[in-house]
């Protein structure tokens, strides 16, 4: 066996083989996969093998489509068959809300340029015969999805990866992991011990083990899932052709042809959890126990929908493990708090993800960034609240909701509340609707007395509209409150500070008591980071941006401060916050203090200590709303405090509270784009138009060589605002945009601008043309680019 290797994938399912074929794609030959037992132990041998490319999210069917894909150049290249059944995938409808949702897919179709289209019900007929049409309303068929053999594709990646150079150790547990000084790793096997400049869980069953052994616990855990396999069914047998895979959204069941039978599998309510204190070492190629009165309710209901599989009778019963992180979604990318130590697992869609993910980590590893935006699957997204009962909840919840759909605008209520701030009593008593995001509480919209809050999830305006609209309307005429506590706030402090920082940001940093706008990019010139700069004393800075990132911004910043004399401290939890914002805020916040607040002695992006009430509080003048506003930071044992005396000072202008919605409504009537949204690894600081942001002149920082190019060529298309002509139904974000009829862009953030009586948009369009149709619900809406924002574009207000 091999005592050194530049990376060492542990774990041989698909996902591993995955990983380690891509890096060999890449050119790194110096790999190494070692396996506890023989290749598809876990999970990945009793696998369904369904594969597909529809995805909520846009990004995870890129990856999904290229998964798809994937498989005919992988029998090319390992010689192997991977038993490759590209049948297509018929997905149906029987509600109108699920029709709705159809239509937003087929739509997401047309810029991924996959081949999910519409069918008809005659058409389902001849696609799939067993199928009784007279329960459906709506059908669409993917002819690149299908299924494949599990063992086969896993064993097609191998080969393909060791043609290449890789080296691959089976039967051979991993049994510690130590990290040397010089940041290489000491992977101890049962054969010996390999050292690595990588290491890579791609453990499946047991990532939650191979985690500990580097002192991690990954919020990941096993579920049992189960299938049937009916014997032969006549009508069955009678085919001319074999079925595709289908999917029944209502009956929550997915269905594929098995030789002469059916193999029909359910994710039913009545889930149970696996193995919860760690996946036994003697584990394999081992079934659970049958349960099926577990999943009965869900086959009778089938039973329904293809009449004939009432005939079958089970021939077999599949129930096995399979890994879920909280969301659904895979756990890759760098652990945070570690060095070099990838995660490449929870990937319970392994054959329709696992190429992807293995591209993407590959990527990750290589370059130093995955290539695109995956914090959908990103391991730091999670943060610090992965806790077993957290995991447990969330895993429960969506496993549940496999099939079932979530609206644009629903908040789901497992694992909540989780984290609150000392006001989300006092806004609870006030109307506010709460979401959630990385744990924490924050308003949607508020609703008022006499009215429930409440909202019913659509893809179409909610009952929320008129209440977001008031809100609007109060903030942009008198003064409005938003709760910040839920940013993520880092204070970067010590001698190297300013210095690290400096190489870390593309704009110049602040002088004392003042705030700037400081993009962070990759390597590549990617937009990594959306945050403020406050220099709070010549050797400290407070950065402030999504909560969301908070852990993703810690880790990026703690793997490029080796060596330097700092300290990074997340700081979200010393620092509750307020927005005050509106014509009247100047007047409302002077009301409780001494300092000077006019506009000449307290100018816009500076910041100050200033005493609210009884409170000492970090000011600083800035507003996301395009409005005269403050953000007001103070310790959380103070925000109560402040905050009844903003309330109290704020009755003479009629203060209202507001929500994130008003806040989206807001910043859209400005053209302002959002991280994660507009300012994701998708796009470059050229196309999100940051020139006075990204200063080429002040040195290096990372991604600078990129940006100067970026900013050099031509660009082939930025970010810019839409009017979009739609009267009752609302643009939200990853709907195509159409130009002559081709599909050029998607919509990153869609709302309805309240101010000024429009529904707005911001997407990265082409660079010439004006007009634009807007595919929403299956209705194209014209669209028309804006050069300017429509509200106070000369930013006179914010500055005011």
């Amino acid at each position: 066996m091999k005592s050194q290797a530049r990376v060492v994938v542990i774990g041989g399912g698909v996902v591993g083989v995955s990983v380690l074929y891509h890096l060999t794609k890449r050119g790194w030959k110096d790999v190494m996969l070692v396996e506890r037992s023989e290749l598809t132990s876990g999970s990945t041998w009793h696998a369904a093998g369904g594969m597909h490319t529809i995805n909520g999210d846009p990004n995870m069917s890129h990856l999904q489509a290229y998964t798809v894909n994937l498989y005919d150049e992988l029998e090319r290249e390992s010689g192997q068959s991977c038993g490759l059944h590209r049948v297509g995938c018929l997905y149906l409808a029987g509600t109108e809300a699920r029709a709705e949702y159809f239509k937003t897919e087929l739509a997401k179709a047309h810029y991924l340029g996959i081949g999910l289209h519409e069918v008809s019900m005659d058409e389902v007929k001849k696609i799939n015969p067993l199928v009784d049409t007279s329960k459906f309303t709506k059908a669409m068929f993917d002819p690149a999805d299908g299924h494949v053999d599990p063992s086969s594709v896993t064993h097609a990646y191998a080969k393909a990866a060791k043609n290449k150079g890789a080296t691959i150790s089976l039967r051979n547990p991993v049994l510690e992991l130590h990290q040397k000084p010089n940041g290489h790793w000491l992977v101890v096997t049962k054969e010996g011990t390999i050292e690595a400049e990588y290491v890579v869980n791609a453990g499946g069953l047991w990532a939650r083990e191979v985690g500990r052994l580097a002192g991690i616990d990954l919020p990941i855990l096993p579920m049992e899932h189960e299938y049937i396999v009916t014997n032969a069914i006549p009508e069955v047998e009678a085919l001319s052709h074999e079925i595709p895979m289908t999917i029944d959204f209502e009956g929550e069941s997915y269905m594929r042809q098995e030789q002469k039978g059916l193999l029909i599998g359910t994710y039913e309510h009545d889930c149970r959890h696996w193995a919860l204190r760690g996946t036994p070492q003697d584990f394999g190629h081992e079934l659970l126990q049958e349960d099926v009165d577990r999943i009965w309710s869900a086959l009778e209901f089938a039973m329904t929908r293809y009449p004939c599989l009432e005939k079958g009778g089970i021939k077999r019963t599949i129930n096995g493990p399979m890994v879920f992180a909280p969301d659904g979604n895979p756990l890759i990318g760098p652990v945070p708090g570690l060095t070099n130590y990838f995660a490449a697992c929870g990937v319970m869609a392994g054959f329709s993800q696992g190429g992807g993910v293995g591209m993407v980590v590959a990527n990750w590893i290589i370059d130093g960034e995955p290539g695109m935006d995956v914090f959908a699957m990103d391991v730091a997204r999670f943060g610090l609240h992965n806790n077993g009962a957290f995991t447990i909840e969330k895993t429960t919840e969506n496993y549940r909701r496999r099939f079932t759909m979530t609206f644009p605008n629903e908040e789901l209520p497992a694992a909540r509340p989780l984290k609150t701030s000392p006001l989300y009593a006092s806004l609870k008593a006030e109307g506010a609707l709460f979401g959630a995001a990385f744990g924490w509480e924050y308003p949607l919209w508020y609703a008022p007395a006499g009215v429930e809050a409440r909202e019913e999830p659509t893809y179409r305006r909610s009952n929320a509209f008129p209440h977001v609209a008031a809100e609007v309307r109060a903030v942009r005429e008198r003064v409005g409150i938003w709760e910040t506590s839920s940013y993520g706030k880092i204070e970067v402090s010590g001698p190297d500070a300013a210095k690290f920082l400096d190489r870390m940001v593309t704009n110049r940093l602040p002088a004392q008591g003042r705030t700037v706008l400081c993009p962070m990019l990759s390597p590549a010139g990617r937009i990594f980071g959306d945050l403020t700069v406050t220099r709070l004393r010549e050797d400290a800075f407070l950065m402030i941006g999504s909560g969301t990132a908070e852990t993703y911004y810690m880790r990026w910043l703690n793997a490029h401060a080796k060596g330097e004399r700092l300290a990074i401290r997340n700081v979200t939890p010393d620092y509750s916050g307020l927005s005050l914002t509106g014509p009247k805020a100047r007047d409302v916040l002077q009301a409780l203090t001494d300092s000077d607040l006019s506009a000449a002695a307290f100018p816009f992006l500076q910041a100050r200590r200033i005493q609210i009430g009884l409170a000492d509080a970090l000011v600083i003048r800035a507003s996301f709303t395009g409005e005269l506003g403050y953000e007001i930071y103070v310790a959380p044992h103070n925000l109560l405090h402040v905050y009844e005396r903003l309330r109290a000072a704020g009755d003479a202008h009629d203060l209202r509270l507001f929500g994130v919605r008003a806040l989206h409504a807001m910043r859209i009537e400005k053209g302002y784009g959002s991280w994660g949204r507009e300012y994701t690894a998708d796009y470059n600081a050229a196309e999100a138009d940051w020139g006075r942001f990204v200063k080429l002149d002040k040195g290096d920082f990372i991604g600078r060589a990129a940006a100067e190019r970026h900013f050099r060529e031509d660009l082939t298309r930025k970010l810019a605002l839409l009017e979009v002509a739609a009267d009752d139904i609302d643009v939200m974000g990853a709907e195509p945009i159409f130009s002559e009829g081709k599909a050029v862009a998607r919509v990153t953030s869609g709302y309805f601008g309240h101010s000024v009586g429009k529904q707005l948009a911001l997407a990265y369009l082409p660079i010439s043309g004006d007009r634009f149709e807007i595919e929403v619900l299956g209705r194209r809406v014209s669209a028309t680019r804006l050069n300017a924002a429509p509200f106070n574009p000369t930013s006179t207000r914010l500055r005011s």
